[in-house]
């Protein structure tokens, strides 16, 4: 069954995406699109479908392993859900990722780390390892965001590879989640008719992490996470995350755009390269998909 779950959350994500959008938008649950010269409303909180896609496509070989994963991912969803209606801070999403990350803790997994072919056993603070890893995978994702399917399209790719380097539990929650977000990559691509919020993007790193875990890949998933990790540490040491107050990306009359006067990922790319918003996205896949390809060496090396 698990073969299928793939084609059951991409056909749920086509499907009730457009339908959550309608929706969304009457309730006025909508954001600007602030990368377009005409700065377009647009849905938020699509991420909704995804919460709704993902358990379903699993449901016919729910096991108990994936049902605890699958509690955290919602949980992690719920906590989206506050923060795109209220605009938490930054400290309390980070608080409250810790608390709904806390059943990670007994997955029951072993506390064993594989680095490169050496093993590393953590004992029991590996518990407290997992929680740190999937509210860190969580968190990553979300930072990282902000252009039409770069979320959602970086989460793919992670998911991709991670299928093909896992087994069991994990690969059947990776499989889910890759059909699921390509289903709503589809509405979510440049021009996005609907964006995925903090509901989306927190829910699919969490995701990510949890699939690490539960598939003992704990090192793949990190290395598929440089790029949203790169990003921390440039925001954290040159801006302390206070990049609002120093402005934004700008659009060019003719779409390219002008990197933000702040130190980025995304930025750095943007100072580089001439790009517009569809190419940013389409080099930031690139990167993602040279990683995975990294991955999949490693793991037929070891």
């Amino acid at each position: 069954m698990i073969e299928v779950a793939p084609l059951i959350g991409l056909t749920l994500t086509l499907i009730l995406t457009p339908y959550l959008t309608g929706r969304l938008k009457r309730a006025g649950i909508t954001g600007r699109d602030i990368h377009k010269l005409d700065r377009p409303e647009v849905a938020e909180m699509g991420g909704l479908a995804l919460l709704v896609g993902i358990p379903l496509a699993l449901a016919p070989a729910l096991d108990p392993e994936t049902a605890r994963a699958l509690l955290v991912f919602l949980l992690f969803g719920v906590v989206g859900i506050v923060d795109d209606l209220t605009a938490l801070r930054q400290s309390h999403k980070v608080a409250l990722s810790l608390l709904v990350a806390v059943p990670t803790a007994f997955l029951g997994v072993s506390s064993r780390i594989d680095i490169l072919g050496h093993t590393i056993d953590l004992g029991i603070l590996y518990p407290v390892f997992a929680v740190l890893f999937v509210t860190g995978s969580a968190n990553l994702v979300n930072l990282l965001a902000g252009f039409n399917g770069l979320e959602i399209g970086t989460s793919a790719v992670a998911l991709g590879f991670l299928a093909v380097v896992t087994d069991g539990p994990a690969r059947g929650l990776a499989l889910a989640g890759l059909g699921a977000a390509l289903g709503f990559l589809w509405w979510n691509r440049y021009p996005a008719r609907v964006f995925p919020g903090d509901t989306g993007t927190l829910s699919m790193g969490a995701l990510i992490g949890l699939v690490g875990i539960l598939g003992k890949a704990e090192l793949y998933a990190a290395i598929l996470l440089v790029p949203h990790f790169l990003d921390f540490v440039i925001k954290a040491v040159g801006v302390r995350f206070g990049v609002r107050k120093h402005g934004r990306t700008e659009v060019l009359p003719d779409g390219t755009l002008r990197a933000p006067p702040y130190p980025s990922f995304l930025g750095t790319i943007m100072r580089k390269v001439k790009v517009n918003e569809p190419r940013l996205v389409a080099i930031v896949w690139g990167i993602e998909f040279i990683l995975g390809l990294l991955v999949l060496v490693l793991h037929l090396s070891l």
